[in-house]
């Protein structure tokens, strides 16, 4: 064996191998410290978020009454097909709707291109189960379809002619993918806006035509995009209560509430709300996995933009057309239906029902974008200032309530809290002697609570993005000028992030006033929200009482697709 001498005394060494100890031992005990109290407040909101999920998961795997086998041998079977049926529909019929417009919008000019790339956005603001409601009443048979029919021709009855169903599986894709394809729209135009014009020169140079260079060079480059968003409308249409439950499509959504409401089978809930938060995240999953194989770089910094090429004559209206289809059946039937069932009645609008549950929709909406902006800016902020990983990993655990439907959410909410709720009652009866009731399940928290954590990961997101476009130098600076950590919170990141707060605070609002599933399971007695109303009178066949909840509950998601095309236009 060589042996080689370093040129360093042996007493030198060991101070230095000594020295490198103690640093790695301070170390390792800076990285198990003690959370301080931002860090500690960081991890209860993460655990408030996540929990309803981890009790979902102890619910099904230790039910009271297993019937695990009974709904495997029964219905469970028939509940997967149909939602992975609809999954598949809604999710190619979307992509291929948005996929088609976005490229049309972006790559030529025709009669109505520029309104069109806001107006394909409409359809975000009209709820899934109100274009359900709109569809059937304006094509059944006592619609003005059918009866303009058999006015023309001089048909008797149904048996006279032939009409499709309208309430069946197909239906119910037609109208998700009408609502849905937006999400896939505004990826798609984003990803075709990125590229380069020079790849489309070079393709054209070679001899490929129209359909061609679509084909072979805008949609792989835009795959990753259309990904994202057709995972998005699946996952929507996994969570869909009203327009499956209103079409008799049985699905595990459904599934849920028959078994929990009808059957009064918690366990068995919990178990389908398993398989349904399996098939989420395996749909999440796949999303993600399919964009980490795909890599796609700029080649300069600085490539020039896609030129719209002109479309004239027949083409232009085809064109033109094609965008108006999915903007007419997503948008204008909902709103002109309802529009004209509420124009029949106008005392409709000041029914006290109506004013109670735009009462409760506010309150409880602004409510649950107010905490879950407020928590969200908390855990961002929290995680930044702490120095342990755990907040670190936790963090990304918290976009799960996202993809959890409002139904699975319901069931790990209201348990856990009703056990919760009746202990915190006795407990206050036994020492006070005066029964509060019930303070959680009895009141609008739990309702609230559910729209926290199901759209915490968008106020996250939002904070999150935009804590990260401030300078790091900027609080440092505020830190060494005697600033507490609040204080360099409220001077420093709070006006420099006021607009995405705002973005997330109206974002989180909007969708809090459209959840059905959720405000279904969780609300309390007598006490109405504007989807609930709506979905109470629809499920009656009285349209016409359901049209003035239903234009509000538009009205209120018009405002926010408005907000983010502004949005959009000054970003471009």
């Amino acid at each position: 064996m060589a042996l080689c001498w370093t040129g360093k005394p042996v007493s030198r060494m060991a101070d230095a191998m000594t020295e490198e100890n103690s640093q790695a031992l301070s170390r390792r005990r800076l990285r198990l410290r003690p959370p301080g109290g931002w860090s500690l407040g960081a991890m209860v909101i993460a655990a408030a978020v996540v929990g309803p999920l981890v009790a979902i998961i102890w619910m099904a795997l230790n039910p009271v009454e297993n019937i695990w086998p009974h709904l495997m041998a029964t219905t469970l079977p028939r509940y997967l097909f149909n939602t992975v049926l609809l999954c598949l529909g809604v999710g190619g019929l979307s992509a291929a709707v948005g996929t088609g417009a976005a490229w049309l919008v972006t790559m030529y000019r025709f009669p109505g291109a520029r309104a069109f790339e806001w107006l394909l956005l409409f359809p975000l603001a009209i709820p899934a189960y109100v274009g359900a409601y709109a569809l059937v009443d304006f094509l059944e048979y006592a619609g003005p379809v059918q009866t303009a029919l058999r006015e023309l021709f001089g048909w008797q009855t149904s048996r006279d002619y032939w009409f499709p169903e309208i309430r069946s599986r197909g239906a119910a894709v037609i109208v998700l993918a009408a609502a849905l394809n937006p999400y896939v729209f505004l990826m798609a135009r984003t990803a075709f806006r990125e590229q380069s014009g020079c790849t489309y020169e070079v393709a054209q140079a070679l001899g490929a035509g129209p359909f061609a260079r679509f084909w072979r060079v805008g949609l792989p480059l835009a795959r990753p995009a259309i990904a994202a968003g057709s995972a998005i409308v699946m996952m929507e249409t996994v969570s869909d209560f009203g327009v499956v439950d209103f079409f008799a499509v049985q699905t595990l959504t459904t599934g849920i509430f028959s078994t929990w409401l009808e059957m009064h089978n918690t366990g068995g809930a919990a178990q389908i709300a398993l398989v349904v938060l399996t098939l989420v995240l395996l749909l999440v999953g796949l999303e993600k996995a399919s964009r980490s194989r795909s890599r796609f770089y700029r080649l300069s910094r600085q490539q020039r933009p896609v030129e719209p090429a002109p479309l004239t004559g027949v083409p232009g209206w085809l064109a033109a057309a094609a965008c108006a289809v999915p903007f007419a059946v997503g948008f204008v039937l909902p709103v002109g239906v309802m529009s004209w069932h509420a124009a029949g009645s106008p005392e409709r609008w000041f029914e006290p029902g109506l004013l109670r549950a735009l009462s409760h929709t506010v309150a409880a909406g602004g409510a649950a974008s107010v905490v879950t902006v407020l928590a969200a800016l908390f855990l961002v902020y929290g995680v930044r200032l702490s120095g342990s990983r755990l907040p670190r990993l936790i963090l990304p655990l918290t976009t799960l309530g996202y993809a959890a439907p409002g139904a699975v959410l319901g069931v790990g909410i209201l348990i856990p809290l009703a056990a919760l709720d009746n202990r915190l009652a006795d407990g206050i009866l036994a020492l006070t002697g005066f029964d509060p009731g019930l303070m959680l399940t009895g009141t609008a928290f739990a309702m609230v609570f559910a729209y926290c954590v199901r759209f915490f990961a968008i106020a996250q997101g939002a904070v999150d993005a935009a804590m990260g476009r401030v300078s790091p130098s900027l609080p440092m600076a505020a830190r060494s000028l005697g600033r507490s950590p609040i204080g360099a919170l409220r001077e420093i990141y709070v006006p420099l992030i006021r607009g995405s707060v705002g973005t997330a605070l109206l974002l989180v609002f909007v969708d809090s006033v459209k959840e059905l599933p959720a405000t279904l399971l969780l609300r309390p007695f007598n006490y109405n929200t504007l989807s609930t109303r709506v979905y109470e009178h629809a499920s009656l066949e009285r349209i016409g009482d359901a049209s003035p909840a239903a234009l509000l509950v538009c009205l209120v998601g018009l405002a926010a697709v408005l907000f983010m095309a502004r949005t959009g236009r000054e970003a471009t």
